[in-house]
């Protein structure tokens, strides 16, 4: 029987944190049984398995490596927790919470607080995938997690570590996992964990050898906390596509850069919200400060997640392309800046080369994403991506979005994005809107009429 005990012993939660911590940063921690004797050790500057001689002791130890911990406690033939105690900063309450909880017959983990809204993200690596979110724990993959709070970010595991490596500065330590291990972690703009590192391992586990593909899709959680646009350029230079050179100012991160020079050494400022509203924000040529025109445009903070400096490029022709419902590509543009074009004022027949360079880049951006719509300018030589959104319309000839209505609203788009913007916001549900002028369907008043759902066509 003793025998017994003791091989149960040690696959306790907190033996095989012990274990995990051989080769992986995990939280600092120390453990207890419920008589109150210490069982394991994992703090910086200290041996591992370093006797105490007390709770309180451990618990400064281990409070004045981390600032602050939490205490959790679990029963020694359950792998379920029980009672989980965060953010304790003062080793008496530590030592009174032990203490009660082992009267209790309980086991004790005390762990390091981790905050997990310090701007970085957990998730899972499982195979070939590695998915993740913002301000969760590695959780957030489950279904019921999803169900409440929204997709995770889900990405081929290099297009993966070398996106945040971008965003943050640093390699996920994720690479050396086999694909045949499910990795819980996290990734922290601070160093933490008993390796000091970036990323904190939580849990491994050998799962065996699946299919495990899946396709990226955005907006996603993490698309939403660095902008939508950010997320998307950000992903085609990951991909090896033509993006310019692109400094993104985020709300929760530190500024990060990806891109290509272009050779114009020129700024286009764009303010990139959580998520696409078209022609909604400012987009202009030119330098401006990207925190005064951020506190400008989104005083409350809820609704921009960060602005991009790009790198213009020559442009001599501007544009941009969707995938109509049949599946066909609609590209619609204009001679030189595209600016006007997205907000309806202009559109110019195109030259063949130019059409042929943009089918090209939809081409390689199509294989490895499925069907997208992006904006792009030409300058000569190469298409350059200056937005990247993905998925079909539901576009096609002289029809923005199709579906009968009771009555249709006749706008001239002379009147300009925002009244259109303010006449869709009054439009009832049986209600639709024709556009009179000359706008693209792929211009940002089609985006507008697209993303609310409202029948409606052109009238040239």
């Amino acid at each position: 029987m003793a025998a017994k005990l003791v091989k149960d012993i040690t696959r306790l939660k907190d033996s095989v944190l012990h274990q995990l911590a051989d080769t992986a940063n995990i939280a600092q921690f120390v453990s207890f049984d419920p008589s109150g004797q210490q069982r394991h050790a994992r703090i910086r500057g200290y041996e591992v398995d370093h006797s105490f001689g007390s709770i309180g002791k451990a618990a400064g130890a281990l409070l004045q490596a981390s600032g602050s911990v939490n205490v959790r406690s679990f029963e020694p033939d359950s792998a379920k927790s029980r009672e989980f105690i965060y953010g304790l900063k003062h080793a008496a309450e530590v030592a009174s919470a032990i203490g009660r909880l082992a009267a209790q017959g309980l086991y004790t983990i005390v762990n390091e607080t981790i905050d997990v809204d310090d701007g970085g993200v957990s998730g899972v690596a499982l195979g070939n995938i590695v998915e993740f979110a913002p301000g969760d724990t590695p959780r957030c993959v489950e279904p019921k997690n999803i169900a409440e709070h929204g997709m995770v970010a889900s990405l081929g595991k290099d297009v993966a570590l070398r996106l945040l490596e971008t965003v943050y500065g640093f390699g996920p330590d994720l690479r050396r996992y086999e694909s045949t291990e499910r990795v819980e972690f996290s990734i922290h703009p601070l160093r933490r964990g008993t390796l000091a590192d970036h990323t904190i391992v939580w849990e491994k586990e050998e799962v065996g050898e699946f299919d495990n593909t899946s396709p990226t899709v955005w907006p996603n959680r993490f698309s939403r906390f660095i902008g939508d646009k950010a997320f998307g350029l950000l992903l085609a230079d990951v991909l090896g596509l033509p993006v310019p050179s692109t400094t993104v100012f985020p709300r929760s991160v530190p500024p990060f850069a990806f891109g290509m020079k272009t050779g114009s050494a020129e700024a286009w400022i764009r303010t990139c919200p959580t998520e696409q509203e078209p022609g909604r924000y400012t987009t202009c040529r030119g330098w401006k400060d990207p925190f005064k025109l951020m506190s400008y445009e989104d005083p409350d903070g809820t609704r921009i997640a960060s602005i991009l400096a790009q790198e213009g490029v020559n442009a001599l022709y501007s544009g941009s392309l969707i995938v109509e419902r049949n599946g066909c590509l609609l590209i619609q543009g204009v001679e030189g800046y595209g600016d006007e074009f997205m907000l309806g004022r202009a559109i110019d027949d195109l030259p063949e080369t130019v059409l042929e360079a943009v089918r090209d880049l939809y081409r390689q951006a199509a294989s490895i994403l499925g069907p997208v719509r992006f904006e792009w300018v030409y300058d000569g030589s190469a298409v350059w991506l200056v937005q990247l959104h993905q998925g079909a319309t539901t576009s096609l000839g002289n029809t923005i979005y199709p579906g009968e209505a009771s009555v249709f609203h006749r706008f001239n788009v002379a009147e300009g994005i925002e009244a259109l913007r303010a006449l869709i916001a009054h439009t009832n549900a049986d209600e639709g809107i024709v556009l009179l002028g000359k706008a693209g369907i792929t211009s940002h008043f089609g985006d507008l009429l697209r993303k609310a759902r409202i029948p409606s066509r052109i009238e040239g």
